[in-house]
């Protein structure tokens, strides 16, 4: 089927199923890369917070010492996070990805979030996540007021050197990616957003289509990983939900191949996270059915803009500072 891979802007292929590496231990994350490579993964979602890119490095290097497949068939990305905002931050923050993934070019660099936290030094702490100073009385996330222009100035320096080959973003509104546009020399080339049945992002989605950038959709299957979180209850789940429990049954496929088919029938990337062969397989295994019109709507119907990434409520609960970016 055509949607294995979506067509970009510069002509690229944008595999339709990647390996999401958000919460996979650093203890897996070898394994679990070298596997997924082994089994026809070719997208690797990575990022500086999730931890572990060392890891996946040593897996990829593994997957291509072996012959499993060449560099140039991989598309690995990763992120720049918060505290990397600062023009003389970027390039660093990128570098270190790069050595931790064992990388001499990054596929694709997207700001994490549309937040520029206070810097805090690799040597001091690395991932330095959300708090400046965990150690203090009241630890707090820093803001400081850098603007998106000048970390997108950064990144597309990152293009130039070739350090990089594409550049995007995460959780941006209609609203930045109109701003970012505006101003952009090396246009972006992907968003990834949140995005399932119960977050359906349509004008987003429609916006970024009219734009040539490419939409990629992190927790595609839903509530999972947000309930070890405290960030969902597990009445949310939607592969539990009845719904798609129905659609599955007529295709005779499971929840999560339905949850992630209507994702790529969409039109869009989906990056689901897992160290387990079977479910490895299952999620990559989506090219050979599709789901009709009306099964297609009733899943887009189930939209309730339930958004479960949201630093409006985990930055406030978890880290006592309000910190909203969607409202």
């Amino acid at each position: 089927m055509a949607d294995q891979a979506l067509l970009l802007s510069d002509g690229a292929r944008f595999p339709s199923v990647g390996l999401g590496l958000w919460k996979i231990e650093r203890g897996e994350a070898a394994r679990a890369t070298e596997l997924a490579i082994r089994l026809g993964y070719r997208h690797l979602d990575s990022a500086c917070d999730y931890g572990n890119e060392a890891e996946v490095g040593t897996g990829i290097q593994q997957a291509l010492g072996k012959g499993v497949c060449q560099r140039e068939d991989l598309w690995v990305t990763s992120k720049l996070w918060n505290t990397y905002h600062a023009r003389e931050h970027v390039r660093l923050a990128a570098e270190r990805s790069l050595r931790d993934l064992k990388l001499d070019y990054l596929d694709l660099y997207l700001i994490h979030f549309p937040i520029a936290q206070r810097f805090v030094p690799f040597e001091e702490r690395y991932p330095p996540e959300w708090l400046f100073d965990p150690e203090a009385e009241s630890p707090r996330i820093e803001a400081v007021p850098v603007p998106i222009a000048e970390t997108w100035e950064a990144m597309e320096e990152l293009v130039r050197a070739g350090l990089v080959k594409r550049i995007g973003v995460c959780n941006f509104g209609c609203s930045l990616l109109r701003d970012l546009l505006s101003h952009a020399s090396v246009r972006p080339t992907v968003l990834q957003v949140e995005s399932h049945p119960f977050l359906t992002q349509e004008k987003l989605l429609r916006y970024c289509q009219s734009e040539q950038i490419a939409y990629t959709a992190f927790s595609p299957l839903g509530a999972q990983s947000y309930f070890s979180l405290g960030m969902a209850e597990p009445s949310e789940s939607l592969l539990n939900h009845p719904l798609v429990h129905e659609v599955a049954a007529c295709q005779h496929r499971s929840p999560a191949q339905v949850l992630l088919r209507w994702g790529v029938q969409r039109g869009t990337a989906v990056i689901p996270k897992s160290s387990q062969e079977k479910h490895l397989k299952e999620n990559l295994d989506l090219f050979d059915f599709s789901l009709s019109e009306a099964e297609m709507r009733s899943l887009s119907r189930l939209n309730k803009n339930r958004r479960f990434n949201d630093p409006g409520d985990f930055c406030e609960s978890a880290f006592k500072t309000f910190f909203p970016i969607y409202e």
